[in-house]
C-alpha cells in the first residue's frame, strides 16, 4: 500500500525496551510457573503501552538493527502468554512497521539496480505484514471470539461488533492485511480479501476518525484511488483525507505529503505537485515533534528517492505526447 499507511504511528521508546528486556532474561530463569507468568504479563503490558520500537531515535539504521531482537522478544513472550492482547497489538504493529520502513522500503530502492534481490526482499516483506496480520487478528479474537471467521463470512457484518477500544488492533491488522495485498498481485486468493482490508479500515475511521495523530486519514490517502464502486471522484476523496491527516498530525508529519504525492499525484501525472509535495515533506523539522523523528527520518528518505526518480514517474508533456502517438499506431498496427 502506499508509503505512510504503516508509517504514522511510531511512537515507543528505547530504554523501556531495555528494562522490559532485562527483567524478562531474570524472570526466564526462575522456576516459579505462576511467578513467571505473571513477570511475562507485566512485561507484555509494559511493551503494549511503552512499544519496542524507537520514535526519537536520529538514527533509522541503529534501530534496523535493534528491532530484530525486539520482534524475538516479543514472539518468546508470546510464547508463554499467547493470549495477551496488548502484546498481541505491540507485535502486529511493530512487524508491520519493521517491514514497510527497513524491508520494502529497500526493496524499492535496489529494484532499478538488481531486481532479483528486489522481489526477494518484497517477499520477505509479503510474509512479515502476514505475520503482523496474524497477530492482530489474534488480538482483536481476545474479545471478540469468531471475529476472523465472520469476517471472511461476511466483513461488513462482522466489523459491527468492533468498539473503540478495537481500533488500534484493526489499524494494524488493515494495514498489514492491505500491504501484504500490494505485494501480492498474482496471488489471487489474498487479493481477493481487499474487501475485508476495506471493512476493517471504514470502521475504524467510524468509531474514532482521529486514532493516532490521522493514521486512518493516512491510509486512506493511498486507498481511496484503489476503493471499487465507490461514488465520486477517488482522488478528490483522497485529498480530504490528506487534508484531515495534515490537520491532525498539527503539519508535522512528512507521511501524508508522501503519501498524497505516491498516490495522486504521480496518478495524475502533475510533476510540479509531486515535486511540491516531497520538497515540503523533506522541510519538515525532525526535531520540532521528538515522538515523530523516526518516522519522519523514514519518509524524508522515500522521498528523496521519489525525487530522484521523478522522470521516471512523471513524464514531461512532449514524452507524453509521444508515448500516446506510438499507443496509438502500434493499435493500428495490431487491427490490421
Amino acid at each position: 500500500m502506499g508509503s505512510s499507511i504503516v508509517m504514522a504511528a511510531i511512537d515507543r521508546k528505547h530504554c523501556q525496551h531495555r528494562l522490559a528486556t532485562s527483567i524478562f532474561m531474570i524472570f526466564m530463569a526462575t522456576s516459579g510457573c505462576s511467578v513467571r507468568k505473571l513477570a511475562i504479563n507485566k512485561i507484555g503490558d509494559a511493551l503494549a503501552g511503552s512499544g519496542t520500537t524507537f520514535a526519537s531515535d536520529n538514527d533509522p539504521e541503529l534501530v534496523k538493527a535493534a528491532l530484530p531482537f525486539s520482534l524475538k522478544l516479543m514472539e518468546s513472550l508470546l510464547a508463554e502468554s499467547p493470549n495477551h492482547r496488548g502484546l498481541l497489538f505491540a507485535t502486529s504493529s511493530a512487524f508491520t512497521q519493521y517491514a514497510y520502513a527497513f524491508v520494502r522500503e529497500e526493496a524499492d530502492e535496489m529494484e532499478p539496480q538488481n531486481l532479483d534481490a528486489s522481489m526477494e526482499m518484497k517477499a520477505r516483506a509479503r510474509r512479515l505484514y502476514l505475520r503482523a496480520r496474524d497477530y492482530g487478528l489474534r488480538g482483536l479474537e481476545t474479545k471478540l471470539p469468531g471475529f476472523t471467521a465472520a469476517l471472511k463470512a461476511d466483513p461488513v457484518k462482522a466489523v459491527k461488533s468492533s468498539r473503540r477500544a478495537d481500533v488500534p488492533l484493526m489499524y494494524w491488522t488493515a494495514a498489514s492485511w492491505g500491504s501484504a495485498i500490494g505485494l501480492s498481485k498474482n496471488d489471487m486468493m489474498l487479493v481477493a480479501d481487499q474487501p475485508i482490508v476495506e471493512a476493517l479500515i471504514d470502521r475504524a475511521l467510524e468509531l474514532d476518525e482521529a486514532f493516532d495523530q490521522g493514521a486512518i486519514h493516512s491510509f486512506l490517502i493511498t486507498y481511496e484511488p484503489l476503493r471499487q464502486g465507490a461514488p465520486g471522484d477517488p482522488y478528490e476523496r483522497a485529498r480530504q483525507h490528506f487534508d484531515r491527516a495534515m490537520a491532525l498530525s498539527g503539519g508535522f508529519q512528512a507521511g501524508p505529503l508522501v503519501s498524497l504525492a505516491e498516490s495522486v499525484s504521480i496518478a495524475k501525472q502533475d510533476r510540479k505537485e509531486f515535486q511540491s509535495l516531497l520538497e515540503r515533506a523533506l522541510a519538515v523539522d525532525v526535531n520540532a515533534k521528538p515522538e515523530y523523528r523516526l518516522v519522519n527520518l523514514v519518509m524524508q528518505r522515500r522521498a528523496r528517492w521519489l525525487l530522484s526518480r521523478i522522470d521516471d514517474l512523471i513524464l514531461d508533456p512532449g514524452k507524453q505526447e509521444r508515448n500516446h502517438a506510438f499507443m496509438l499506431l502500434t493499435s493500428w498496427k495490431a487491427e490490421e
